[in-house]
């Protein structure tokens, strides 16, 4: 008869989450827990949102890999993971969690839980991890900190969570002057002078890490990172055991033989680190609960496992949310291909996607058709839209198709991802709103007047009626309105969605752009290009004011005679062109159209460049849909 291993707990440890909708301040929190932690020289300079430390992340605002630090608080380590708020990286907030043993919500006093507040919570429920409420920004002059609790209690018991989970703590804090509070004064919170009180809650409510004594070494690598000296590193939360460095180990990889079991190869832990502030340190060895970084494992990835040589016990592998956008990646293909980039050819780009596929769980890279595109799934356009950019950087030319909805087949029927939204405007925009989301076979599910001149709309929308609506939804609000939205679940499909009501003016002929055509183009629609510009046959120069395609030419110049006109010296008065972004070409496309991304340039252009081509699909597509 064997006996129950005895469990113990790491009382000098706790391994927390930050999570929230995005914007609501989460790395701003983590950077005043880093400065009163004195992780910090006094004379040092540090800049804002420290843990942002991508370009893309500084630039948008936004967190998009989730990074972990850790801050030392009296004899407890505290290993704090900052997650991105934003939906389409849901994937970063799903690995973050199977680290931790409790995470700090944090909801914006005025705002409210939203559509990713939802989401991150139903997660952290699902793994029975406990909550601390934490309601931040509550210095804000709309801010309506009782109604906000009461949100986030309704949330809760909206999303099934029993009565041990609906118990939880509530902080009131100000992230960026750096202070927390446990109390109110009617509905304001007292101003604190530190954030003492939320790490001595978090301390007392985030339960210590437990593991059973005697038990073999066992860790899960639920992120990577690289390091110039030593490769590959698999950061992994040690579950059981002791990992020490120099020691062998076995990795239990993803793939399974052909007896379903788990493969098993041998490997050496050549350097060990675990976090310390912002910096990974040497360590010799790391127990139970510890977050570390292990080289030595050239291709491993995340989900497996590392475990004891002598005595492996695989854990089981990481499963994530299904992708639900798709976009077509491929080699550029325009006759202006070559002439600002470095990696051209179609492996060169296959390489740079395998390599993405490697640290994002929570994309998919299939095959297609032709050998030189590719099928990438994911989350969402802001997903999608970042690796384009971070590849265009990196000096790649691609040819990015339009998004499109991942389908399921459901009981013999096609099924497509509905999403939740959340809308806040303000009340002039409510009718414009409603117009523009009836369209798009939006829901409406519940509309809120909070009584500050502001509405707040919930709606169910089909995902592919999202395609293209931010920049149409900034424009009718005067750029006054907030949108946020997460996936639901899927539905039969909803039928035809034209979200477009503009067609496009696109070049008949290669050459550059003079100002002559420009003026006269510039009363037909909306120009993309300025005068200079090279364009080519097939290439989208600006959008129709009217529903069709119309072709143009944009390199004619003016006819010159020996006859001096009366009007001569008269100024030619252009309209500026329609600056183009990565996330605005790829929002305005059309599904006989595809975005050429180069270093230097973004240019929307059609699928098919030559026009008689172009008509030829249009009636090979019309005859399909009749028979």
């Amino acid at each position: 008869m064997t006996t129950a291993a005895a469990t113990a707990i790491r009382s000098d440890l706790r391994n927390v989450a930050i999570v929230a909708h995005v914007d609501h301040g989460k790395t701003t929190l983590v950077d005043a827990m880093l400065h009163q932690a004195g992780t910090f020289r006094e004379n040092q300079e540090v800049a804002d949102r420290v843990m942002d430390s991508m370009d893309l992340e500084r630039e948008k605002g936004i967190t998009i890999l989730a990074k972990n630090t850790s801050v030392q608080y009296g004899d407890v380590k505290l290993n704090i993971i900052d997650t991105p708020g934003h939906a389409d990286f849901g994937g970063e907030v799903e690995r973050g969690l199977t680290m931790v043993d409790g995470v700090l919500l944090l909801v914006d006093a005025s705002e409210g839980p939203l559509p990713q507040t939802r989401f991150v919570l139903r997660k952290a429920l699902a793994g029975r991890l406990p909550v601390i409420l934490v309601i931040n920004k509550v210095d804000r002059d709309d801010a309506r900190i009782k109604e906000v609790v009461d949100e986030v209690y309704d949330l809760f018991l909206d999303l099934d969570a029993d009565e041990d989970q609906i118990e939880f703590p509530i902080v009131y804090t100000n992230a960026k002057q750096g202070w927390a509070s446990l109390e109110l004064d009617g509905d304001q919170a007292v101003p604190g002078t530190d954030l003492r009180p939320l790490m001595d809650l978090l301390v007392e409510t985030i339960p210590a890490p437990t593991y059973e004594e005697g038990h073999p070494f066992q860790a899960l690598v639920t992120n990577l990172a690289a390091s110039p000296y030593v490769g590959r590193l698999a950061i992994c939360r040690v579950k059981e055991g002791t990992v020490r460095k120099g020691q062998d180990i076995a990795w239990c990889r993803a793939e399974t033989d052909a007896e379903g079991n788990r493969i098993v190869s041998r490997a050496k832990v050549t350097e060990l680190y675990v976090t310390d502030g912002l910096e990974r340190v040497d360590a010799a060895e790391a127990g139970p609960g510890e977050i570390v970084a292990i080289a030595g494992l050239p291709d491993v990835t995340i989900g497996e496992t590392l475990a004891d040589a002598a005595d492996a016990r695989p854990l089981p592998v990481i499963s994530v949310d299904e992708p639900s956008l798709s976009v077509t990646i491929g080699i550029n293909t325009s006759p202006l291909a070559g002439q600002s980039g470095k990696f051209l050819t179609a492996r060169q780009v296959k390489d740079r996607l395998d390599r993405e596929l490697i640290g994002n769980v929570s994309l998919r890279v299939n095959e297609t058709e032709r050998p030189d595109t590719w099928e990438v799934q994911g989350r969402g356009e802001l997903q999608l839209a970042v690796l384009v950019e971070m590849m265009r950087r990196e000096s790649y030319e691609l040819t990015v198709g339009k998004p499109q909805v991942v389908t399921r087949e459901i009981d013999g029927k096609v099924h497509e991802p509905i999403e939740r939204m959340t809308i806040d405007v303000p009340e002039d925009y409510v009718g414009v709103v409603t117009q523009l989301l009836a369209l798009r076979k939006g829901r409406l599910e519940q509309m809120i007047n909070h009584g500050t001149g502001w509405v707040r709309m919930d709606y169910l929308v089909p995902a592919r009626g999202l395609i293209g609506f931010r920049t149409e939804f900034l424009t009718e609000t005067r750029g006054t309105g907030l949108m946020h939205h997460v996936f639901e679940r899927y539905e039969p499909w909803q039928g035809e969605i034209r979200t477009r009501p503009s067609g496009s003016l696109v070049a008949d002929r290669r050459g550059t752009v003079t100002s002559f055509s420009c003026f006269n183009l510039q009363e037909r629609g909306i120009l993309f290009v300025s005068p200079g510009d090279e364009v080519y046959e097939g290439m989208v120069v600006g959008e129709n004011s009217r529903s069709e395609d119309l072709d143009v030419n944009a390199v004619r110049e003016k006819q010159l005679n020996n006859i001096r006109s009366s009007t001569a010296e008269e100024l030619v008065r252009l309209t500026p062109a329609k600056p183009l972004s990565l996330d605005g070409a790829m929002e305005f496309l059309r599904e006989d159209e595809c975005v050429e991304v180069t270093p230097d340039h973004v240019r929307l252009r059609k699928v098919n460049l030559a026009q008689t081509d172009r008509v030829r699909a249009a009636r090979q597509a019309r005859n399909a849909e009749k028979s």
